[in-house]
């Protein structure tokens, strides 16, 4: 075979596994924004360079802007190769990806190929990755078997996942993947959530180990998570899979809270611009009353009237709407939060889907 060789991307992600290394030559904010699971990101040309070659092109002439481009692109590489691939032996095998067009990418693995190295690269870029991978993602979900775990705010349905992925068990855990836990509330501290591209790409990238034999665990999430939108196909196959519902008595469900929103507890100012966005629900003086709990201390009080009050009436609309397997499901009793009694809730669970599988 000749290098640097075309590849396209269905072969491509078939065999994603299979490269020393993917380099993505994007601009450091196209990649950010998404990018090929486990691709590094060695831009050929930057950001602050893309709209200098762009405005040349427009104002003067495409001729000029080849010509500083193509300086830009020369010692980009250059220094790729002495601060990244120097190291690399004659037998890696990379893939390259740009954008679409290939002049980026085309850039990198000509000089890559001419060096000695077995470069693949990306027919279509990055777009034809997208559009191979979202449809990809709608047969993933329609192949596999869910199993949903429900439960109020609170009743321990994350902890049960992260419970159920330590003992091998295959999990999608969509709050993790949008680094968000669900609510309006639910935004994690110094964690923004990806672009919705790239939580697709991560849904993707879990789904894709996942085999059709074993039961997939995933929690009874609205079409939203934070900002982001659970893919439809996905949401669809969830909605209409079976149902386990996780019971925890209000208390224990109280003090769960106030473990995993340790930042809100922290900081209660942070706590009371949150629940502005509960305003046109509830009023300015129900909200300020909150906000004046969470100022005082008054922690538990409040965590306990925003379950009763606000999230158990919303679960119970969404819950009863959303997930008609419930009624048939069946149940799980948290006597208490400790790690032994997940690990046991999630020894349940595994016993019932291997008998179900024998």
């Amino acid at each position: 075979m000749k290098y640097p060789a075309l590849i396209r991307a269905d072969a491509m992600l078939a065999q994603l596994d299979q490269y020393d290394s993917i380099i993505d030559v994007r601009s450091e904010s196209e990649y950010a924004l998404d990018h090929i699971p486990g691709a590094i990101n060695c831009p050929v040309l930057n950001d602050a360079q893309r709209i200098e070659v762009g405005t040349l092109y427009k104002q003067t002439s495409a001729f000029d802007a080849k010509k500083i481009g193509a300086s830009m692109v020369a010692r980009n590489i250059s220094q790729h190769l002495d601060m990244v691939f120097h190291d690399k032996p004659r037998e890696w095998q990379p893939l390259i990806y740009c954008w679409r067009g290939g002049n980026r990418s085309g850039s990198m693995a000509h000089i890559l190929a001419k060096i000695g190295w077995h470069v693949m690269q990306l027919e279509g870029g990055y777009k034809e990755y997208r559009r191979e991978m979202t449809s990809l993602l709608d047969q993933q979900a329609e192949s596999l078997v869910f199993r949903v775990i429900c439960g109020t705010t609170g009743s321990g349905k994350s902890r049960l996942l992260e419970t159920l992925a330590a003992s091998g068990s295959q999990v999608l855990d969509l709050e993790q993947l949008a680094a968000h836990r669900g609510s309006v509330l639910g935004n994690l501290p110094n964690a923004p959530q990806p672009s919705q591209k790239m939580f697709e790409s991560r849904i993707w990238q879990t789904l894709r180990r996942f085999t059709a034999d074993r039961v997939v665990f995933v929690e009874s999430e609205s079409k939203k998570v934070g900002n982001l939108r659970v893919p439809e196909k996905l949401m669809e196959k969830i909605r209409t899979s079976s149902c386990v519902a996780l019971n925890t008595e209000t208390s224990l469900r109280v003090n769960l809270l106030m473990e995993d929103y340790a930042h809100f507890v922290r900081d209660p100012h942070l706590l009371g611009q949150q629940m502005q966005h509960l305003v046109s629900l509830y009023g300015y003086e129900k909200i300020k009353r909150w906000q004046a709990m969470a100022s005082d201390g008054e922690m538990q009080t409040l965590v306990h009237e925003l379950l009763v009050q606000h999230y158990d009436p919303a679960y119970l609309r969404s819950i009863e709407r959303n997930f008609p397997q419930l009624a048939s499901g069946s149940a799980l009793e948290l006597t208490d939060i400790s790690e032994s009694s997940f690990k046991e809730a999630a020894s349940v669970l595994i016993r019932h889907e291997t008998v179900m599988r024998e």
